[in-house]
């Protein structure tokens, strides 16, 4: 049952997108293609994803597959790095590709006239990247310039220093970029290997949305990505099993001439496909999120003045991304802030939250939907996120329904579930 409560707003859910107005289409290669129609818009947006990002690559070639997928768009057979961004450039569009863990995604945006040339263009970067010698050397420059800055960053070094700990022996504790000594030793003939196993069209997922017709889209696909295959793609591996976090894992990372320190403090938490996942984005709203950040920010930040930021985070995803709170602090505030951190943690985990908490969080989950879904870009990353995780066409007309519906259990039970105040990884990086 819905909860009866006059505070939650009311959405027209026929204008959210749906099964009426979202047509889904499977090629014969594994290609899935979503469209959604917007002719109040002149332009249209591309968006989706390949599967395979850097938990197919090894150890020893950490950074491989982000420096496969940046280079990707530095030049193919037929056309070069310059003339791959004067065609964007001269429409007045854009495109782009980025790497993850599980998978790499891309992005475009047009006038709805210039789709067949985004498309192409996606195909061509995609399917036939040369990697020429002088963009390798170029990238590999701007790599290593790229590490060398996060090295210096101490919120960078201190989340990957939570990671280290958080996910010891696990894939998700290796950064996606890599590391100098990885990167260096890149050659472009592992690039095109990475590329052979990764880029292909099984489980890809291409999204259109904008002032184009379905029938429209769907012959300029099938015309420019139906032939596309690759016997090579490798099928991807399912995730190794994650060790419990046993005790307090902290690690202290020293950088000469730094003025703050950061800290990064939390948990593995719940993949994406756990059945009470909004919960638990409800739950760290409380925590750490709304107004001023949260219960973490108005204690952390704005009562006891112990941080120039305080936040916590839920990263979701396939996998058990982290669950965490960040702080910028005072080095001299390090350990006041980590135990107030904690003892907030603690109160959340012990007595709950309140149902003027709730409310107010779902009020603002429930209205701030149109907003999110108010663009062209705003509906493709939503039907991207649905179909990613299998959530139905329907799943954003029911989405306030199933906010409404979360109770003060719901959210003790799943926070109770991975959050542990006397399991932590602690990342802290500073002078």
């Amino acid at each position: 049952m819905v909860k009866k409560n006059l505070a939650l707003p009311t959405l027209e859910l026929k204008t959210l997108p749906g099964p009426d107005t979202i047509r889904r289409v499977e090629l014969k290669n594994g290609i899935t293609i979503l469209v959604r129609e917007n002719f109040s818009s002149p332009s249209v947006v591309v968006s989706g994803y390949i599967m395979g990002g850097s938990l197919e690559e090894p150890a020893e070639k950490a950074g491989l597959s982000e420096f496969m997928v940046s280079a990707l768009m530095r030049g193919t057979k037929t056309r070069s790095f310059q003339e791959i961004y004067e065609s964007i450039e001269s429409i007045g569009a854009t495109l782009s590709i980025g790497s993850g863990k599980h998978s790499s995604a891309y992005f475009g945006k047009s006038l709805a006239e210039d789709l067949d040339l985004i498309l192409q263009l996606l195909s061509d970067v995609l399917r036939n990247p040369a990697f020429p010698e002088d963009q390798f050397d170029r990238l590999m420059a701007e790599k290593l310039t790229s590490l060398a800055i996060r090295d210096q960053n101490t919120g960078a070094r201190a989340h990957l220093a939570f990671n280290e700990l958080a996910y010891d022996g696990h894939p998700y504790g290796q950064p996606g970029d890599g590391f100098p000594e990885t990167i260096r030793e890149l050659a472009v003939k592992d690039l095109r290997a990475i590329h052979q196993k990764l880029i292909g069209p099984q489980g890809m997922v291409i999204v259109v949305v904008g002032g184009v017709s379905v029938d429209v889209v769907l012959d300029l696909v099938e015309s420019i990505f139906a032939d596309w295959q690759n016997a090579e793609q490798a099928v991807i591996n399912p995730l190794p099993s994650l060790s419990p976090l046993e005790g307090i894992q902290r690690h202290e990372i020293k950088l000469e001439g730094k003025s703050q320190s950061d800290v990064v403090l939390g948990v593995p938490g719940p993949s994406r496909y756990e059945p009470d996942y909004l919960a638990a984005v409800l739950g760290n709203n409380i925590l750490g999120r709304f107004g001023m950040m949260g219960r973490i920010g108005d204690s952390v930040r704005v009562k006891s003045g112990l941080a120039y930021y305080a936040a916590s985070s839920l990263a979701g995803g396939p996998g058990p991304g982290a669950w965490r709170v960040v702080a910028g602090v005072n080095p001299e505030n390090v350990e006041k802030a980590i135990d107030l951190i904690i003892t907030e943690i603690r109160e959340f985990l012990e007595n709950g939250v309140t149902e003027e908490e709730i409310t107010d969080n779902q009020a603002n989950f429930i209205g701030s939907l149109p907003r999110q879904l108010e663009s062209n870009e705003g509906v493709a990353g939503a039907i991207v996120h649905i179909e990613r995780y299998g959530l139905g066409l329907d799943y954003y007309r029911r989405y306030p329904g199933l906010v409404a519906e979360i109770t003060r259990d719901q959210i003790h039970t799943i926070a109770n579930k991975f959050l542990d105040t006397e399991n932590l990884a602690i990342g802290i990086a500073g002078p």
